[in-house]
């Protein structure tokens, strides 16, 4: 049975001068796929294996950690304590005056609130540079960075960002909490998880990015290598590639 795949707009809202487009590919809906990834499941709890000694990074098998090695990247302690809380700083008024969203329409999010920020103070615009030069060395970044704000008991269901909206890089800056995220190919079982560490750097590019949904667990399955990872509400500064010319209709 062929797998449905749903193309959806996660949001419209207004930002800057134009219109703020989130795009998902939402995977999993279908019942053929779902049962799919219940059985893949069996693997989630995977030990870290001989052909992945990464401390953060931990694969279902050799093959799927040999097809992301160079396309997944993590940074830990990309920011200090400070830089954090300079963030926080600035975004926090408007992200509090926003609700929680435990009802979207096309449920690929559970529990959230979201923005895009393009002017930034000085001390914070120097951050949002220094991830920009660290991972669009051979890409154009979108100028408008998007804020996911996940509560506790929120969580993102797998999707692969529409190629429309954005391009082969996608780089997340995790504020206030850890988390798991997942990595599943569209087709294949293998599964691999990054363990994202509060202030610490995300970077997934290429076929990571258009070949592997991600995911980001819910407090009851966030566990990595066997550990839980206490999940807590956490604030994700995403940065984007511009989309390729090809991708763009």
């Amino acid at each position: 049975m062929m797998i449905t795949k749903n193309i959806n707009i996660i949001r419209n809202t207004l930002a800057w001068s134009g219109l703020l487009q989130k795009c998902y590919k939402n995977i999993g809906n279908h019942a053929k796929f779902s049962y799919k990834i219940s059985q893949y499941s069996s693997v989630a709890s995977f030990e870290s294996v001989d052909h992945c000694q990464h401390p953060y990074i931990t694969a279902s098998d050799k093959e799927t950690f040999e097809a992301l090695k160079n396309d997944v990247i993590l940074y830990e302690d990309f920011i200090t304590v400070e830089e954090e809380q300079a963030i926080l700083k600035e975004i926090e008024p408007y992200m509090r005056r926003l609700r929680y969203e435990y009802d979207h329409w096309d449920g690929a999010i559970h529990g959230f609130r979201e923005t895009e920020r393009k002017e930034w103070n000085d001390v914070n615009s120097a951050i949002i540079q220094r991830i920009k030069k660290k991972v669009f060395q051979d890409a154009t970044p979108l100028e408008h960075v998007h804020i996911i704000d996940v509560a506790k008991d929120g969580y993102i269901k797998p999707h692969i960002d529409a190629v429309r909206f954005c391009g082969s890089a996608i780089a997340g800056l995790c504020l206030l909490s850890s988390a798991v995220m997942r990595l599943r190919h569209e087709t294949k079982p293998g599964i691999l998880d990054l363990l994202l560490k509060r202030r610490g750097l995300y970077i997934i590019k290429d076929a990571a990015r258009y070949d592997y949904t991600h995911e980001v667990l819910k407090s009851d399955e966030s566990h990595f290598k066997g550990e839980e990872v206490t999940r807590e509400r956490r604030v994700a500064i995403i940065c984007r590639s511009e989309p390729r010319p090809q991708d763009i209709h």
